[in-house]
């Protein structure tokens, strides 16, 4: 339920520096029952928030504060924007608060510390936290969604891939081991500190694989997807760095047994989306800009007969469906809103 008439729910932001808080405060500046209470850095505390984000000039000025200074009892919602590693610390000490929290970072999105452990080779600083964490993929898990406290918003890689794959996993007995999902995404995917691999003239005019075989990203696929297929999923997954501000790109192939046409395959995913505002089922192979600065996934499904293969093609914007929009779609069905409020933005083409 929402809050009385002209009562608006209260949120912080913790983390400003990176590209997920600004593309927070993006949002939630103009969502209509919310109201950016706090963001915070550690780094740049004292600093307006417009002065690391010069877009927001006149727009969010808030002057930035240390996370220990914000007052989680006069808050409903948090948002940590936090790194992998960090995150976790902040669950600790505000979970048992009766917040509503959403992370943003992988600390919590995996079945197990252990998991953790041995795909993002840290240690786990607060293991109880798994108890309550719910996987905040609307499309898979909107009812556990509403009841939780602590939702750990999914990486970007895993939403483009588990959409693409998730009405076959859920409705065939599928091969656990069949599916290979090539993805691509742009280069904000990466966070907003520089690197030798982000830096411009190695990603100007190129295009390169990495993380083969060991990106932290293929467990997380793995564990929704056997979720959905009840039984251990084991895929292959590869990731690319293209030379793009933002965007995803992915594309995958499973193998199908039986009878199976395109029609079969339109209606299967018809089925299984057709209560999902944010995904589009597309009748043609979708482009990143097609979806650029919105929360939609333009999902596109196509049987090839000869192979007797399923390749679905997903574009996502990497910043918006698979980072802050789908943080603001979680907030939303968290506080009983509706759960598109806020998130009407038109993609931006060209």
């Amino acid at each position: 339920m929402s809050k009385l008439k002209n009562k608006k729910f209260k949120a912080s932001i913790i983390g400003a520096s990176g590209y997920t808080g600004s593309e927070l405060a993006r949002i939630l500046v103009n969502h209509p029952e919310l109201e950016i209470v706090n963001i915070t850095s550690e780094s740049h505390q004292g600093k307006r928030f417009s002065e690391l984000h010069g877009q927001f000039s006149g727009i969010v000025d808030l002057e930035l504060v240390r996370a220990a200074d914000v007052e989680v009892s006069d808050l409903d919602v948090l948002f940590l924007a936090l790194p992998h590693g960090v995150s976790m610390d902040f669950v600790k000490k505000w979970e048992k608060s009766g917040i509503k929290i959403i992370d943003l970072s992988g600390d919590f999105r995996l079945a197990s510390p252990e998991v953790y452990e041995e795909w993002y080779k840290k240690k786990h600083t607060y293991p109880e936290g798994f108890r309550n964490a719910v996987y905040g993929l609307p499309e898979l898990h909107e009812d556990s969604i509403r009841k939780a406290s602590l939702v750990a918003n999914p990486g970007c890689y895993p939403t483009a891939s588990i959409l693409s794959l998730a009405p076959l996993f859920n409705a065939l007995d599928v091969d656990p081991a069949g599916a290979i999902i090539d993805a691509k995404s742009g280069l904000t995917g990466a966070g907003v500190k520089a690197s030798n691999v982000t830096h411009f003239s190695n990603v100007n005019d190129n295009f390169k694989a990495y993380g083969i075989g060991n990106h932290r990203h293929t467990v997380e696929i793995q564990e929704q997807l056997s979720f959905l297929l009840k039984k251990s999923v084991n895929l292959q997954f590869t990731p690319h760095l293209l030379p793009v501000d933002r965007g995803i790109l992915a594309t995958a192939y499973m193998g199908v047994e039986g009878d199976m046409s395109q029609q079969k395959l339109d209606s299967l995913y018809q089925d299984f989306y057709q209560e999902k505002p944010f995904v589009r089922l597309r009748n043609q192979a979708p482009s990143i800009k097609e979806v650029r600065g919105s929360n939609y996934a333009d999902v596109y499904p196509f049987w090839d007969d000869r192979t007797k293969r399923a390749i679905v093609i997903t574009a996502i914007d990497n910043l918006v469906k698979g980072a802050a929009g789908q943080a603001v779609h979680n907030m939303n069905l968290m506080l009983g809103l509706e759960e598109s409020a806020g998130l009407d933005q038109v993609p931006m083409q060209p």
